[in-house]
Formats: C-alpha cells, structure tokens, sequence
C-alpha cells in the first residue's frame, strides 16, 4: 500500500504518535472495507492528472458523470447531463438548505424531462445505486485542499461515493495537550463558514482523535455528536479496540453507510420567535441516527416483513428504548423503511393521551420528507374509521380511545388488509390489554345504572384490524407479571436501557434527592396512604372506582393549603441555591391541575416579580388544559395547542425569562430541553427506582 503525504517521513516514530499516523490508519481501515485511496494532490488542478478544473470545484465531476451513466443507462444523455447541472446549481445563501435540496436528490433521485415519440416524459436520474452497492464507486481522499472566497483550507479525510463528498473526516493526535476531539468539531465548524461548498453535498460528519471518534450531522452541535459502539450490530466492541476502527468498521462499511443516507437522517423544520424583534425565525436543523437507532429499527424491519407474511403471527415485537434516547425519532426511522419493504403499507401510530398524540405527530410531520408522504391526525371515530378503509398507505394518527366502541362489546372491522402496521407508543400500558372487566354502567346524567363488561383496547384493535401488524415502542421495561405486552406485540425486539444510554451520553445522568413536605395525618389519614399504596402495587388506579375515590382523598391531603405554602417555600429556596451552582430551568410535577393552579398562585405571591399574564413573559408558567367548570383558579391556565408551543419555544431558549414550568401530564415524555436540569417530583410514583 503506497500512500502519499507531504509531512510523512520514512518509517513510524516509537516514541510519538503524528496526526498523520491517525490520517494513515483511518485510510488503512477504510481500504479494508473495500474503499480505493487517492491522494488528494495526484487529483488536484495542478497535478500531472487533474480530476479538478479548479481547486473551487469539490465534486469529482468525471467520476461522477461515469456513475449517472452507469446506473442510469436507459434514461437519456441529455436528460443525464440535466441532472448533473442541477447538482451543481444549488444556490441557496443557507447550507442547509442546500443540503436538504441535495439530500433530496441523491434519495429520492432528481427529476428529469425527455421527449420519447414525440412526448414529454418524465423521470429520475439516480446518483447512487441503492439496490446494488457494488454498482457504485467508493474512494477515500485526504491532502483535497479546497479553495473558496480565497480561502484556502484542506480536510484531513473526505469519502467519495460517485465522486460526491459525502463524509468529511477530521481529525487530531491526543498526543498534542491542545488537539483534542472537541478542537476537531471546532475545526469542523471553521470549515464550514470558510468552504461552504464541501458541504452542500454532506451525508455526515465524523471527528476522531485517535482515542474517541464521534460522528454528527451538518447542524448538530459537539454534544450531539455519537459514538459508534458496535461492527456488527450484535455485540459492543471491547475497549481494547479503537473507536475510529469500530466507527469506520461498523458505520462506514459500504451497506450501512448507504443504508444510513437514504434511511436513517431527517431534516426538521420549527418556528422559533426572535425576543428581541418578534419576528418568526425558521430553523432547519439535520438529524442522523445513533448507532442504537440504527440497528434497532433494522431488526423491527425484518421482524415487521416475518409478521406481515402469509405465515406470520401478526406480532412485530416490542422496542425498549429507554426515554430520552430518541424513541420518537427511532419510530420516524422505522416508519420511513417499513413503507418502502413493504410497498406502501398503512401506517398506524397509536398513542394513549392527546398531548402525546400531538407531540408525536408533530415530529413525523416535520419528517415528511423520509415518510414519502404526509402524516394523518383521525379527528374522531368516525374520521380514522375513514382514514383506515383504503386500499394502501397512509400515516394515521389516533388515540387507543378511539377503539372505543359505541355499544356493545365488539369493535366494527374497519380493514381486512394485511398491509397494516400498527405502531403503539409507550406499549407496556396496561389497557393494550385484552383482559375483561366489569365496570359500572352509567346513564347519560351520570347515574349509575347497572354493571357492564369493557375489555382492554387491544382485543377492539383486533377487531377492527384482524389482520394488521403490531409492533410496540416502549421507554419502560415490561413487567416481568405483564402478559398483554407479549400477547399483543410479541417479544424484545431490540433494548438499550438508562445504563447504555447514560454510557453513551445519549441522556445525562440522573441524580436523585428526596425532599419531605410533611402531613399531619389523622389515623383515618394514614390508613388511606397504607391503601393506597397497596393499589398502586397492584393495580392500575384508572381502572378501579374504589382507587379513583382514594385518590381524590389523597389528592385532597398532597394539596391542602399549608403543605402547599411549604412546597412552594421550599422549590424556591432549592431552586435559587441550584442557580448559584448550576444555572439551568426546572419543571415542576403536580399530582393534579388543581393543585398545579394553587402551587403556582402560592410561587407568585412569594416571588410576585416571576407572574405575568402575558404568554410570552413571565419566569414561570402553567401547561395544562381546562373546561370553564374546572373554576377561574384553573381556568385561567388553559393553554391551547399552539400557545403550549410558544412556551416549549420559551422553554428551549436558555435565554428566555422562562425558567420553571408545572406541569401535571404533559411534556414528561419526548421534550427536550437541554437547558433544563432540575425536575420537581410532587406525586405518587410507581416502577422507578
């Protein structure tokens, strides 16, 4: 192997390790997996057998133009040349922008026109050969100085896949105090405002200082840059083993990294509202998957495509993804595959609370484009049932509720298709359940009048889609006492629990610290906690007339007014003492709205300066929803669903006067926020330890 470098001297150093050693052993790994190296140099304007008319061009257009004609061969050259130019017409002021445009065209192929007989045709021109991997080209570069505005800088390491620049390698010696991973994310950065260009053709970015090696997308800050764990997917590479030869191993072998372009990034689109001018400001921020992401969704694939067969069971399995780990994103992933193995298959995403169904099909939306189409939200009963007899595709949203039915004990079949996919969030939830109950049956004014029997949700799913798919996302391990997770879904598809991800630096570490707010309690009063703490070990509290009457006693003794005044004291004092050491947001979590609306009046009549009506003002607010009988006190905190993302906005901005929310049920699951780092627990809780 001859590769050519203008620092190199003859032989390695026993004593110090170069950044070019690191250059030399990433190019020596990639050669492994089947990549041809050049030296940028022998291919540059100058050299005696230039690829480059100018060292402003960053496309290897000769290499690139062999593959259009390679994988397209029936489509014509003119039309062949079109596409090509319109590669190189992306001329946006933003990157990412024209990073979006380009991903666009080298996943969804780049639209074309030809006469044929007389007529205008229409079709795609395709830069890379998705179906057949070795139809494609795969080059490592490094010394491939780029020059733009005068600039003159030089990457250590750029993949060419069809002479397209889709990986940017950078990377520094740990031997050098100053040469850290994080100065070569930095680097990175500098790059990007300097070389624009490189970049418009970007998949993903990939820093490494011979010890650690992380990769990240185009926008993604340092902290969101990831480690890859595994080569195969199956076990975790032992620590004996570099990470940049597990990366590149693992990540940049020829399969996955294809599969990872065209699959695994989205872009995601939010409003943002400048403070300053009041103006909406549109961020575009690029998303790529975690190597648990990954493999993860690739496994459910495969288990979905065995369930949905002639002799499948119809159960997909269940994905423990531990919260914070970017289930929702991983549900986005897998829905964008799943469509195109099965060929348009319908997509149902179930949830169990409006919030949730709001906040999840806000995340597919701004995923469209990975989707293939546009996401679906049921209104009602009568609109999913609608939405659901079609022939194929779509993206459903709906809440488990709405497989309610509206008499009797059977749900109407609404599709005998097996082309449905099922996807349940947070699965582990008792009422997936096929179990029967007996409950009491009501009259319109509330009264009751008689006994009836009510199943579980999932028996009215089967129902109304006999013949569909069922695969569950949970961030809760099922409950080894749980038999409806496994008849519905089946089993673990794929795990990555708190410990992994903590590892990882996928969520941060939690750290704990109990704080009493004493009641003075009655022997009646200790006799309830002692009840009810024997229900809420047994069963689930919604589903019990006796629990539901406890737990509006209980309630009443968590919110009497002079623990109240103590709690409040108290999340102030810790709060201000947090700030002096590590200054952050917080959120607090209610037991009940009404208890939620009285902490929040006994905060603002201690700290009167952090109240003001005014949404877009004030240093604490409220996040729930309420009906004019829930009284004034509450009332007055009813939030719709756009003001709540005015203030999950607020909320984001470190810079926003909003430091602390309360919350009862909302945003404890899929918000993110990483400027928040206190989280007040004032209620019940079960399962966690």
């Amino acid at each position: 192997m001859i590769i050519k470098s203008p620092n190199r001297k003859n032989g390695y150093s026993m004593t110090k390790i170069t950044e070019n050693d690191i250059e030399l052993l990433a190019i020596e790994y990639l050669q492994k997996q089947g990549y041809n190296y050049v030296c940028g140099y022998d291919i540059a304007p100058d050299s005696e057998n230039p690829e480059r008319d100018s060292f402003e061009d960053v496309l290897l257009i000769d290499r690139l133009r062999s593959a259009i004609n390679r994988i397209n061969p029936t489509i014509p050259t003119d039309a062949r040349d079109d596409a090509l130019k319109q590669i190189q017409r992306l001329s946006s002021p933003e990157l990412i922008v024209n990073n979006e445009t380009f991903h666009r065209m080298l996943t969804e192929g780049i639209k074309v026109t030809y006469q044929n007989n007389g007529d205008n045709r229409g079709d795609y021109v395709w830069l890379i050969d998705f179906d057949n991997i070795e139809n494609n080209e795969f080059l490592v570069v490094n010394q491939f100085t780029v020059i733009e505005n005068n600039v003159n800088k030089r990457p250590d390491v750029i993949l060419f896949v069809n002479g397209i620049p889709l990986i940017v390698i950078e990377l520094k010696n740990p031997a050098v105090d100053n040469a850290t991973i994080h100065s070569a994310f930095k680097q990175l950065d500098a790059y990007k405002q300097a070389i624009p260009t490189l970049f418009t053709y970007n998949g993903f970015l990939i820093i490494s200082d011979g010890l650690e090696a992380k990769a990240g997308s185009l926008s993604a800050g340092y902290t969101r840059f990831m480690s890859w764990k595994t080569s195969d997917g199956k076990t975790e590479a032992p620590h004996l083993i570099g990470q940049l030869e597990t990366l590149i191993n693992g990540m940049l072998n020829k399969k996955t990294l294809l599969d990872l372009i065209r699959h695994f990034i989205v872009f995601e689109e939010s409003n943002k509202e400048d403070s300053k001018t009041k103006m909406t400001i549109i961020e575009k921020t690029k998303k790529l998957a975690a190597y648990h992401q990954y493999y993860a969704v690739n496994k459910a694939v495969l288990t979905t495509i065995s369930a949905s067969s002639i002799d499948g069971d119809r159960k997909g399995g269940v994905v423990w993804h531990t919260q914070g780990s970017g289930k929702s994103l991983s549900m986005v992933f897998y829905t964008g595959k799943t469509v195109l193995a099965l060929h348009n298959p319908t997509i149902l995403v179930i949830t169990d609370r409006n919030d949730l169904d709001d906040q999840l099909f806000d995340t597919f939306s701004n995923s469209k484009q990975l989707l293939r189409q546009e996401p679906v939200q049921a209104k009602d009963r009568q609109h999913l049932k609608e939405l659901l007899k079609v022939a194929s595709g779509g993206v459903v949203f709906t809440t488990i509720q709405k497989f309610q039915p509206d008499d009797g004990n059977v749900y109407e079949e609404l599709s005998d298709r097996k082309n449905i996919v099922v996807i349940a969030d947070e699965a582990h939830r008792t009422q997936y359940g096929f179990k029967a109950k007996t409950i009491d049956d009501k009259d319109e004014n509330g009264n009751v009048v008689g006994k009836k029997i009510v199943y579980g949700f999932a028996k009215y799913m089967r129902d109304a889609l006999p013949k569909a798919t069922y695969l569950g996302f949970t961030g809760t391990p099922i409950e080894s006492s749980d038999v409806n997770t496994p008849a519905v879904f089946g089993n673990y598809v794929d795990i990555y629990d708190i410990a992994q991800a903590v590892d990882d630096g996928a969520t941060v570490r939690i750290y704990y610290e109990s704080r009493l707010a004493k009641i003075n309690l009655s022997e009646e009063g200790k006799q309830l906690v002692k009840e009810l703490d024997d229900d809420l070990a047994s069963e689930d509290l919604s589903e019990t007339q006796k629990a539901k009457a406890k737990w509006t006693q209980l309630e009443a003794l968590i919110g009497s007014e002079n623990r109240i005044k103590q709690v409040a004291k108290d999340m102030i004092e810790h709060y201000e003492n947090r700030q002096i050491a590590n200054s952050g947001k917080a959120m607090i979590v209610s037991m009940s709205r009404r208890i939620a609306a009285d902490l929040y009046k006994e905060i603002v009549t201690l700290k009167p300066d952090w109240h003001n009506p005014d949404l877009s003002k004030g240093a604490i607010k409220v996040v729930m929803t309420a009906v004019s009988s829930d009284g004034p006190e509450m009332a007055k905190h009813h939030t719709t669903k756009d003001q709540r993302k005015t203030l999950a906005d607020r909320m984001r901005d470190p810079d926003d006067e909003l430091k602390i929310v309360i919350v009862r049920d909302m945003w404890l699951t899929g918000f993110d926020v990483p400027c928040l780092n206190t989280l007040y627990i004032d209620k019940p809780m079960r399962g966690h330890n």
